[in-house]
C-alpha cells in the first residue's frame, strides 16, 4: 500500500523551508546578520543544516525559532500534517495517514495552529 508519508522526502522539506524562510540567502535569527556560516549538519536529522553567526556568535539551524523545533517528528511529518489540515481531515485521519499516535498529531495540530496564529499577529 502506499501512502503520502512515502511520497515526500526530509530533503525537500529542508530545502523548501529555508527558500521560504530565507529567500535572500540565511540570516541569524537572532541578530539578522548576513554574516554566516555553514556549521555541518544535525546529528539525527542530516538534512538539517546548522549555522554560526559571525556577527554576535550565536549558533542557529533551519528550524530555530519555528513551530518546528524541539520535536521528535521528522520535517516531512509536519509538512505533511499541515497540509492534511489544509484538506480537512480530523485528528485521528491525519494520525492514520502518517501512521503516528493520535496523542502527538493533536499536539502538532494544536501547535501548528498556534503557530500560524502568532505568526499572522506579527
Amino acid at each position: 500500500m502506499l501512502r503520502i508519508d512515502d511520497l515526500i522526502d526530509d530533503a525537500r522539506c529542508y530545502q523548501s523551508a529555508r527558500q521560504l524562510r530565507w529567500p535572500d540567502g540565511v540570516r541569524c535569527v537572532w541578530c539578522q546578520s548576513e554574516n554566516v556560516r555553514r556549521r555541518g549538519r544535525h546529528q539525527r536529522q542530516r538534512e538539517r543544516q546548522r549555522y554560526h553567526c559571525k556577527a554576535c556568535g550565536s549558533d542557529f539551524d533551519d528550524l530555530t525559532d519555528t513551530v518546528f523545533a524541539h520535536h521528535h517528528q521528522p520535517l516531512r511529518k509536519w509538512i505533511l500534517c499541515l497540509y492534511l489540515m489544509g484538506l480537512n481531515l480530523s485528528n485521528e485521519q491525519i494520525a492514520a495517514e502518517l501512521d503516528l499516535d493520535k496523542d502527538d498529531v493533536h499536539q502538532m495540530t494544536t501547535q501548528l495552529r498556534s503557530g500560524v496564529v502568532d505568526l499572522k499577529s506579527v
